[in-house]
């Protein structure tokens, strides 16, 4: 797959999701198989532009291109120059979210909400392509609601407006996270424009990547909740897609190797207090399904420095490899 003059090689994504994927997460995907990651969401709005928020999301040192950067409004012109103010920082694609169900962020006419006025969207994506000499790419949902499936539309427009490719996450706004991905909506916009398409929603194992690739014909997949403690997906996908077979699961020492070094990276991003209180979410990830995961939590999520988090985390571990945790015998 190509955005403009970029070869996106595997065309596996890593979906951008607010309070996610930040640059230590990014740079992890990558590492572990993500052949192209974007920033969390970044607000058009120049008065948030020397946040604290926003100057991590801006921060793009050390991660491997093209550096993508998504960002998100309502108007066409700040759009355009929020676009401008990020490729002059370092930007090498620019992406716009049209897809965010989240309420604070469509009640503001953002995200997801855009769907609802196309003339609006041909109106920010022209103007946010006419402004930079890097590719736009867009991310949307499948329409504003159930009884409003536009999505074939709007990836027309995108098309005309030159948008160089589309990501679809296959759900209205209506619908969140629940439900299904509508992959047939996705077959169809895909078979209505010639900018490379990008399915995402649903896709948590190798075998449904398969399966998606196949009924969609997209050329490459997005994956985001699946890839929250689960960063080594994007290599068993990308194994599997090109063997047919799949990979062996990870070693609890090799998950060990990264989770310890995940939260070190959160540590040394955010500053020891700040890092230790993002890290918890992405412990609970890493630790879900795993035996005593909940009391591990418990004691985890009691750590106040860096130190004691990660010695608690090596501690779980190194447990789990012996098969006694907790007082659980897990190896019986």
């Amino acid at each position: 797959m190509h955005i403009g003059p970029y070869v996106i090689d595997p065309p596996l994504l890593l979906a951008p999701m607010a309070g996610v994927t930040d640059k230590p997460f990014r740079q992890i995907c990558k590492r572990l198989g993500a052949g192209y990651t974007v920033s969390e969401m970044i607000s058009a709005d120049s008065r948030l532009r020397r946040t604290r928020k926003t100057l991590s999301r801006m921060d793009h040192s050390g991660d491997a291109g093209p550096v993508a950067v998504q960002i998100a409004g309502a108007i066409p012109a700040e759009l355009a120059a929020a676009a401008i103010y990020n490729v002059e920082h370092g930007a090498q694609v620019i992406d716009i979210n049209m897809g965010c169900p989240a309420k604070k962020v469509c009640k503001v006419w953002s995200g997801s909400a855009l769907l609802q006025d196309e003339s609006l969207v041909s109106r920010i994506l022209t103007a946010v392509v006419a402004a930079v000499d890097v590719p736009v790419t867009l991310k949307i949902r499948t329409g504003w609601n159930r009884d409003n499936l536009n999505a074939v539309q709007i990836a027309r427009i995108a098309e005309d407006s030159g948008v160089q490719s589309l990501a679809v996450h296959g759900r209205s706004r209506d619908m969140y996270f629940k439900g299904h991905a509508e992959y047939d909506t996705i077959a169809s916009i895909k078979q209505s424009v010639s900018i490379p398409v990008v399915a995402n929603g649903d896709i948590d194992t190798a075998a449904k990547a398969r399966e998606v690739l196949d009924r969609t014909g997209a050329d490459a997949l997005m994956i985001g909740r699946a890839a929250q403690g689960r960063p080594w997906i994007f290599g068993e996908i990308e194994h599997y897609l090109r063997t047919g077979e799949h990979m062996p699961a990870p070693a609890k020492s090799e998950i060990r190797s990264i989770v310890l070094g995940h939260v070190a990276a959160l540590h040394g991003f955010y500053g020891e207090d700040a890092g230790v209180r993002i890290a918890r979410k992405h412990i609970a990830w890493y630790v879900k399904n795993r035996p005593a995961n909940v009391a591990f939590r418990r004691v985890v999520n009691r750590a106040t420095s860096a130190v004691e988090q990660l010695r608690l985390i090596a501690d779980y571990f190194d447990a789990l490899k012996l098969g006694f945790v907790y007082g659980l015998d897990i190896a019986a």
